[in-house]
């Protein structure tokens, strides 16, 4: 997908940083995948390969687990899925995962920006893996997907985190892998930055972002040009 244009000055105005979690600042795919594919075993379902389940991954939990079960699932059968996944993820989700490469040099460096993280992934989950990966100190608040009543790509949390930040949304850009992400920016009159290493480089092409970026190291200098531009 080509970066979408840019001008120079554009994103001068920029001072909050908001993040998605999954297929942004960490790469949790294996564990993921290893955990839905658990859960299928104990409701008596074949796994999935790995590029289904991971199109599944960006609208929380139980949106994955659900999609995974198939179409002939009941309420019942996705609640107790629900149940176990989340029981067996609890304690696998820091085997395999880890920080994507750039992701720590790129948060240092924009450390004079207000910093948050807006995911769809349940928050005290969201919350162990960043304090497991040594990166939560970066961030001044991190929501998930049970923080509001409704999740991303509704605008409720960048709208809060705005309000917190005491900014506007001129002022504010989200980052994410997905069209969850660009959508939920839209959807709150902020920038979208797109990383296309993540989970949901194709379904970008149908929302593209204001920036598309292939490593998240390259944002601090982008924001810094157009910043002095």
């Amino acid at each position: 997908m080509p970066e979408p244009s840019t001008s120079n000055g554009r994103f001068s105005a920029v001072r909050v940083l908001i993040f998605d979690l999954d297929g942004t600042l960490i790469d949790s795919k294996l564990d993921l995948v290893l955990a839905v594919n658990a859960t299928l075993e104990h409701m008596g379902h074949q796994p999935l390969p790995q590029e289904v389940v991971c199109s599944y991954i960006g609208r929380g939990a139980a949106a994955l687990i659900r999609s995974s079960l198939g179409p002939s699932v009941t309420d019942a059968q996705a609640e107790e899925g629900h149940e176990f996944f989340l029981s067996y993820y609890r304690k696998h989700m820091l085997d395999n995962t880890v920080a994507y490469p750039g992701v720590r040099e790129a948060l240092d460096a924009l450390a004079p920006y207000k910093m948050a993280v807006l995911t769809n992934k349940p928050v005290r989950f969201s919350q162990a893996i960043l304090d497991g990966l040594g990166i939560a100190n970066h961030f001044q608040f991190v929501f998930g997907g049970n923080s509001f009543e409704r999740k991303k790509p509704d605008p409720m949390g960048v709208e809060l985190l705005l309000r917190n930040f005491s900014a506007q949304p001129t002022e504010g850009m989200m980052v994410g892998d997905s069209d969850v992400d660009v959508q939920t920016a839209r959807n709150s009159g902020i920038y979208s930055c797109g990383v296309s290493y993540g989970l949901g480089f194709e379904s970008m092409r149908d929302y593209p972002p204001d920036i598309m970026l292939d490593s998240l190291a390259d944002l601090p200098a982008h924001l810094a040009l157009r910043a002095s531009a």
